[in-house]
């Protein structure tokens, strides 16, 4: 097993090849079949300039493919890698129809029956090669046998979440920090590979060399620290290294290219969208009357409070009791409100707070204050979310859930901080339009779950209390 695992990179990179060569061959047949010998194309091409269009237009599916985290087989999900690499193919194909009409100076914008033939055989391209290579990675990489090692927090949330990706993981194991570093390091080579839960930095760092040494695969639950430590600088003046943390949020070039980027996007989105919007206020409206649109406070940037937009999806006296964060199975939504929240359309309506500037695009999930105060009483690190706009859609919104912890959505959040871009944010816009298919992402917190009706995050699951390691 270990031996294969160093052939792992190789296997994928050769498939990755695979497919982007079969999706260019297709283009070219139909290239050399029936565009190049048009008179709509008008004159021939030379040599160079056919390797330049099929060079371009591979290079358009690798690039789009990696913006969807296409080629991840192994990695994500079978329906997420789907997914991906149909809205690859989608996109890559309507970009290559437009280039395709600029070359024939836009004279056969209606000549559009071959570019759908070359979508349709690489649509079911794709789906084949997924399939075929989700077998091939499950036989040749079996799911890890793994040792769960954890400490004061109840290991149960992480094992119920791991247990979700038995293709990759099974918990053959567990020992508490109590049994002592000794009994635990006699029991590591006894699995193919162990998690390292939320336990203090000193043993971590105990059991985490002592894999190193022996060449086992660990994985580790990171601390905020650590999301730090991951994104500094690294600092060469002398022969002692040294780490460089910024701690300074986006520099002002980054800020000023963000707010043009969420600006033309967002205007784009409204005009795109209006007929939706419209018709999603009409219904809204007709149901029972109530207003279209909900004002609510929120944070934003540096702490400041702003009325967020969105549709209305809940009951008109949902809230008369007090605030409080959507349960499973909430009564208080409203048919209408489920449909939004299931495909996110209730919050379209914030582009109109991203226009203002009191959002952007991408950024932490904009909380209210006074759920933000419960959170900060038992997490009180849980404003350095606040060191960047919220967004319309983030880290945290992309790779957690609704009815994420809040320790859990600060990691996700500070890890978008620290290590921002703008590749980045164009990866998590893209991947935002696979979480319309994901009814998981919109989950309600469970009755276990802090929120703001009970204040606190200690409440007990399966006996044993549910605490934040915060060290």
């Amino acid at each position: 097993m270990r031996r294969r695992e160093q052939y792992k990179r190789l296997i994928m990179f050769l498939a990755s090849v695979l497919i982007v060569a079969i999706q260019t061959g297709v283009f070219a047949y139909a290239w050399f079949k029936e565009y190049h010998v048009s008179t709509v194309i008008g004159r021939r091409y030379g040599y160079w300039g056919h390797w330049a269009l099929l060079g371009l237009y591979a290079l358009m599916v690798v690039l789009v493919s990696r913006l969807f985290s296409a080629f991840k087989v192994g990695y994500q999900r079978v329906l997420d890698v789907l997914l991906s690499q149909i809205f690859s193919v989608l996109l890559v194909n309507v970009v290559a129809y437009l280039q395709l009409a600029l070359i024939g100076r836009w004279r056969f914008m209606q000549y559009i029956g071959p570019m759908l033939r070359v979508t349709a055989v690489n649509l079911v391209a794709v789906v084949l090669w997924v399939l075929f290579m989700r077998v091939v990675y499950t036989r040749i990489y079996p799911p890890h046998e793994v040792l769960l090692i954890y400490g004061g927090v109840n290991p149960k949330a992480l094992m119920k979440k791991m247990e979700g990706r038995k293709d990759k993981y099974i918990i053959s194991g567990t020992l508490c920090l109590d049994k002592g570093i000794d009994y635990i390091r006699q029991e590591i080579p006894k699995y193919q590979a162990i998690v390292i839960g939320d336990i203090p930095s000193h043993e971590r760092n105990l059991i985490l060399k002592f894999c190193f040494e022996n060449n086992m695969r660990c994985y580790c639950l990171p601390k905020i620290s650590d999301i730090m430590i991951m994104s500094s600088e690294k600092i060469h003046l002398f022969d002692t290294p040294l780490l460089l943390f910024r701690n300074r949020g986006l520099t002002v070039e980054q800020q000023a290219l963000k707010r043009v980027f969420d600006i033309v996007c967002s205007v784009l989105m409204l005009v795109v969208f209006s007929p939706i919007l419209l018709v999603i206020a009409i219904l809204v409206k007709c149901y029972d009357g109530g207003p279209v649109f909900y004002k609510q406070p929120r944070l934003t940037k540096d702490g400041k409070v702003f009325e967020v937009l969105k549709f209305r999806s809940m009951r008109v006296d949902s809230e008369k009791s007090g605030a409080r964060l959507a349960m499973k199975g909430d009564s208080r939504i409203t048919p209408i409100g489920k449909v939004l929240r299931n495909i996110h359309f209730d919050e379209l309506p914030q582009l109109f707070n991203i226009i203002k500037g009191d959002m952007s695009l991408v950024g932490p999930r904009p909380e209210r204050p006074e759920i933000a105060a419960q959170y900060r009483k038992d997490l009180p690190e849980f404003d350095y979310r606040l060191k960047v706009k919220a967004g319309l859609t983030g880290y945290a919104q992309v790779y957690g859930k609704y009815n994420t912890t809040p320790y859990d959505k600060l990691k996700l959040d500070l890890t978008y901080i620290e290590n921002y871009s703008f590749v980045l944010d164009l990866q998590l816009i893209a991947t935002t339009v696979k979480i319309l298919f994901q009814k998981e992402n919109t989950e309600g917190v469970e009755k276990w779950q802090m929120t703001a009706e009970t204040g606190r995050d200690t409440k007990t699951v399966d006996g044993q209390e549910n605490t934040w390691d915060k060290k």
